[in-house]
């Protein structure tokens, strides 16, 4: 589908437009297209997700030091190519849709945006290169709620231990954790909640691997012992820095469900025109076309909502706990319903393991559940649109990242 500019209308039939697909994003969006093509077809997913830490390093490693797509909203000072938001959605999307199997949302939605929203500092510098170019990967190891970072779960305690700090705690479900190189791990000390560095290989650390639905994303359960830890964000600044972070990773997370949902109607679509039933195509069927336009609508639907999410957190024009929502609350749904349909569509053959529709539908799923479901994203929608944002009865507030 072609690439349509969103705008907000501020009067009847006039208003600013919010942005325009460049040339250069296109030539963006068909080289990511073209390397996932080649790198991320359906034997090499599925051949990836069985392996040892359920994608290939060698992979991973060209996506930063030949493409250049991993840090693409991370500063040029920093390694980064200083672009924005708008081009890693763009890069994420079309991960979505080849299911590329990697620490996407580990490293390039978590990891990274929360090392950028760090303060400057020797320990900062020293990470960020080496995930910029794909040579490590990395997962964050904090506590949220729906999406918000959440103090009042922290389950890892830090204590001084020479010129560092060490780490004791569990911390459950973390996101591309296995096989990560470095953690980024919320902990509780002696000036309150901070965020630390702790090498994933330490000996002291262990990862143990979860079995999920969604067998090309891992995620693991993270065990410290007395982990050697270096100070990245202290009590003062983690709320803003864990608050960007899943702000960034709830963008990225809408536009690979985006990707997903686009890549299942593309191939409903095809195959409504190939397969034929009464000696027709099953496309010509009314009933058909009619499911098909639904999922068309939804693809479309979900799709403007990521990109303005996406420029929201780029430019600061809107609200990010409102613009994430919104995105998180229509991309999750609308990729469910469509990998659902698409499933459905393919008859029998949809329901098999050798066909892609049951990874997209394991995917979808999952994504729906991981920085919360629709429905608490509409509440929170229509309690923000109130103004009238309050925490569940008989739960602790948490931070939602606005000042």
């Amino acid at each position: 589908m072609a690439d349509t500019a969103t705008e907000v209308a501020t009067e009847p039939h006039t208003g600013p437009v919010e942005f325009d697909v460049t040339e250069e994003q296109q030539e963006l969006r068909a080289a990511v297209r073209r390397f996932c093509a080649e790198q991320s077809d359906g034997p090499a997913v599925r051949r990836h997700m069985e392996s040892e830490h359920g994608h290939d390093p060698a992979v991973w490693a060209r996506l930063g030091r030949e493409l250049g797509v991993l840090g693409l909203a991370v500063p040029e000072e920093l390694g980064g190519a200083g672009a924005g938001l708008v081009e890693q959605s763009i890069v994420v999307e079309e991960l979505g849709a080849a299911l590329l199997c990697g620490p996407v949302l580990g490293t390039i939605g978590l990891a990274l945006p929360a090392l950028v929203a760090s303060s400057a500092g020797p320990l900062r510098d020293e990470l960020v290169p080496s995930l910029v170019d794909g040579s490590r990967t990395a997962a964050l190891a904090a506590p949220e709620r729906a999406g918000l970072f959440d103090p009042h779960a922290i389950t890892v305690g830090a204590v001084h231990a020479g010129d560092g700090w060490e780490l004791t705690g569990v911390v459950p479900q973390v996101v591309d954790a296995a096989g990560a190189d470095l953690l980024l791990v919320a902990a509780s000390g002696p000036e309150g909640i901070a965020l630390f560095a702790v090498p994933g290989a330490a000996e002291q650390v262990q990862t143990e691997p979860l079995t999920t639905l969604d067998l090309t994303r891992r995620q693991a359960t993270v065990r410290m012992r007395e982990a050697p830890a270096r100070l990245l964000a202290g009590a003062d600044e983690i709320d803003a820095v864990l608050g960007h972070a899943f702000y960034t990773a709830s963008a990225l997370l809408a536009a690979e469900q985006v990707g997903g949902a686009q890549h299942m109607l593309d191939v409903t679509v095809a195959y409504a025109k190939e397969r034929l039933q009464f000696g027709r195509p099953i496309g010509s069927f009314q009933a058909v076309k009619h499911r098909l336009a639904d999922m068309l609508v939804l693809v479309e639907h979900a799709r403007s909502t990521a990109q303005h999410a996406a420029w929201a957190l780029q430019t600061g024009s809107d609200d990010p706990f409102l613009a994430t929502s919104i995105a998180q609350a229509t991309c999750s749904e609308a990729y469910y319903r469509v990998a659902a349909d698409a499933v459905q569509l393919h008859g029998g053959i949809g329901f098999t393991w050798e066909h892609e529709a049951h990874l997209y539908f394991k995917r979808a799923v999952t994504d729906a559940a991981l920085l919360g479901g629709a429905e608490i994203h509409r509440d929170r929608i229509a309690a923000a649109v109130l103004d009238h944002v309050r925490a569940t009865p008989g739960v602790p507030p948490v931070a939602d990242g606005r000042a």
